[in-house]
This record gives C-alpha cells, structure tokens and sequence, in this order.
C-alpha cells in the first residue's frame, strides 16, 4: 500500500489525470519562443532586406544607362522606406488580420497595437515574424520599377506603388498566407510565387504599356551601363534569397535546409541554361545573361522550394530559364513592349512557370490530403489566374489615379538629359 502523503501517489495521480484528459494539461502550458528559430528568422530578415538595399538597386542601376542609375538607386531606397511604414500602419492588419476569403481587417492590429515583446507567431516572437514580411511588402513594389525605368516621374512611382501595394498586394498575401481562398484551395506558394513574382510582373507589364516605350527603343540600342553592378547586384539577390525561401520555413529545420538546397541547385541549373543559350544563339556567354538566368531560376523555385524533390529543383531551374530567355528576348520584341528589365519575362513568366511546376514536382507528403498531381495543377492554375487578373486591375486603377494627379511620363527633355539630374539634381558620376 503506498501511503497517502507519498510522492508515489502524486505521480500515479499525475499520471491518471494525463491518462484521462488526452494530454490536455501539457496543451495548457504557455508557449516559448524558440532561440534557435528566432535567431534565424533575425538572420533570414536581414537576407531579405539585403535582396533590396543594395542587391536589387544595384541589379537594376547596372541595367540602366548611366544618366538614369541614381534614380533606380533612389526609388529602391525610398520605396523601402514607404513600405515599411505602410506594412506597420495598416498593411499587416489588412494582409494577416481577419478570416476573409479575398481580404481581411482588423482594427486591432493597427500600428501592430495587439503586439507586445512577447507576442509569439509560432515559435517565434511576432515583432520577427512582421518585419520578415515587412522585407517582402518592401521588395515586391520595388521590383515593377525594372519594367517602366528611366521615364516614370518618382512622384508617381510612389502613388502607383503605394495603391498597388494596397489594391493588390496585401490581398493576394492574406488569399496565399492569411488564410484565405488560395489557402482553400490547397495552393501552394511557399515563399512568394503568386505573391509576389506573377503579381508584381503583370502589373510591371502593365505599367510599362500604359507608360509608353521609351525614347530611342526599338531604333537604338540601350545598352546596360555598368555590368558589374549588375553581377554584383544578381549576386546580392542570389545570396538573400535564401533567406527569402529557406526563412519562409519560419523555423530552423530540415524544412528550411531542403529550402536552401533546391534554391541554390534551381539558381545554379538557370545559369547554365540561359548562358548555354546564349552560346548557341549568340556565340558568346555574357555576364548580364548569367545574372538574369540566376534570377530567373531563383523565382522559379520560389513557390516549390518548400515542396520540390533535388530533381525537380534542376527541372524547375532548366525549364524557367529556357523559357524566360525567349520571352524576354523574342516575345518582348514580337510584341514591342518595353519592359525595361525584364520584370514580366523574368518574374512573371518564371513565377507562372514555377507555380505551375510546383504542382508537379514534389516530395512525398508534400500535397495536402486527398490533393492529386491533377487537383494541385489546378488549385496552381487557379491561383495564377486570380493574381494575374487582381494584379493586373489593381495596376490599372493604380495608374489612372496617378496620371490624374502628378502624370506620369517625364517631359522629353527631362528624359534626353536623364532622370538623375531632372528629378533629383544629382548625378552618379563625374565626368
């Protein structure tokens, strides 16, 4: 007989009541942060953000000629800083604040006032989880710029963003991530296929359509001004996408480390593939088709880095590639538009191809239950055409209100002297 007071009977007492209850008293206890998670989702935000000051700003002013680079380098800037403001001011409780199917909002969450230190997303504290997103929100917007570079008045890249952002951006993240319709349908984006990449390159489309060629297009040619830059910049972006893709695990495990391999291998495949194009087609690999080739590879992947199998990652980089070369050599030349930089031929094309691939090319356990090849396919083509179809009417509207107001072309001198000097007095180099 085990006596009353004994610690015996506590634990056979513990021990029946845990029986009894399903475990529901360890349920109870209050959640901890993870250090290890933490620490790398602060690492994984400071990639992110890399990915835009400098990697994309030096990316894009390499691309530009050189009377035109400051004003690439300024919109990055402040368009990261318009963005991050936005994000905390309302962006976050729109985007991740309600159980809408195409949109949500929750006063509450304004100024990020329902958060305190301890505050957790997961296993992480939610101050983390809201500025990883913020790098997001910030480089999204700054990417469209490639595509009407070097005649866009910047008071009216500011009001197209910030409308954009708001029309399409924050409602295509809470239909992905937030719980949304994509989420219904069992859609796959783990990192920012839809999100980010088809939405920004159909509006960026869009945007250089409704803006117009820009002078000397299709009879001269404009040649990229500082190729270095743009290595320099592809490598940047190169780098911060693992944190773009493997931080999208939000969580330091084996989730994360598959995130990082099949980017690095779907980058490296892309390479390859575009410069080997251009050996054939051209005779000759160049630099700037080594930098796009890595970019586009690394969009591809973007949806399926959390899903994809070391083969798909090869297939995904090879096809994106392949693919994204003609569109941004052939088709945009059939067509005669001018996307400056190759936002639709790059983003919007290898975000289409790597969403679909993503429901093809996957790990076992990956799908959700009762999902199939076919149905996942479909669930990706759905979501694919709602982004495109939002992007593409939010742009519009986003566009008409800023011509109403502030135009939107430089004036033909402001355009033969550069946007440098016209816009903001300043010039990147002295002669």
């Amino acid at each position: 007989m085990i006596p009353a007071n004994s610690n015996w009977r506590k634990c056979l007492v513990s021990a029946l009541t845990l029986v009894a209850t399903g475990g529901a008293a360890f349920a109870q206890e209050t959640p901890t942060p993870d250090s290890g998670d933490t620490a790398w989702m602060l690492m994984s935000t400071a990639l992110v953000l890399f990915m835009t000051l400098p990697g994309l700003a030096l990316f894009y002013g390499g691309l530009v000629r050189a009377k035109n680079v400051l004003s690439i380098l300024m919109q990055c800037f402040v368009i990261a800083a318009v963005m991050s403001v936005l994000w905390v001011v309302f962006g976050y409780a729109v985007a991740n604040g309600g159980e809408g199917k195409l949109f949500s909002f929750n006063k509450e969450m304004l100024m990020l006032g329902h958060m305190t230190p301890e505050t957790l997303s997961g296993s992480i504290p939610e101050s983390v989880f809201v500025t990883f997103q913020m790098t997001f929100i910030i480089i999204t917007p700054a990417l469209m710029v490639g595509a009407f570079a070097e005649r866009m008045k910047f008071s009216a890249v500011l009001i197209f963003s910030v409308i954009w952002t708001i029309l399409s951006y924050l409602p295509i993240w809470h239909m992905a991530w937030g719980g949304g319709l994509f989420h219904d349908w069992n859609v796959i984006d783990f990192a920012g296929g839809t999100v980010v990449h088809i939405n920004a390159g159909v509006a960026g489309l869009l945007a250089c359509i409704f803006v117009g060629k820009r002078k000397g297009y299709g009879t001269h040619t404009l040649h990229p001004h500082n190729v270095p830059f743009v290595i320099i910049g592809a490598a940047m972006l190169w780098v911060g996408w693992f944190g773009f893709n493997a931080g999208s695990a939000v969580a330091a495990d084996g989730s994360a480390g598959f995130a990082m391999i099949t980017t690095q291998i779907a980058a490296a495949t892309a390479v390859l593939v575009w410069i080997g194009l251009e050996w054939i087609i051209l005779k000759k690999p160049t630099a700037v088709g080594a930098a796009t080739g890595a970019v586009a590879g690394l969009v591809a992947i973007t949806p399926a880095s959390g899903s994809s199998t070391i083969a798909g990652a090869l297939i995904i980089g090879g096809i994106s590639s392949f693919i994204c070369y003609f569109c941004a050599t052939k088709l945009k030349s059939a067509l005669q538009y001018d996307d400056s930089l190759d936002v639709f031929g790059v983003h919007g094309i290898g975000g289409i191809i790597g969403a679909i691939l993503t429901g093809v090319l996957y790990r076992d356990g990956s799908l959700a239950d009762g999902m199939t090849t076919a149905t996942q396919v479909i669930a990706q083509v759905k979501s694919i055409v709602v982004t495109m179809i939002w992007s593409a009417v939010a742009a519009l509207i986003a566009l008409m209100v800023a011509k109403v107001t502030v135009g939107l072309r430089v004036k033909n001198e402001s355009e033969n002297e550069g946007l440098d000097t016209a816009a903001h007095g300043e010039s990147g180099y002295t002669w």
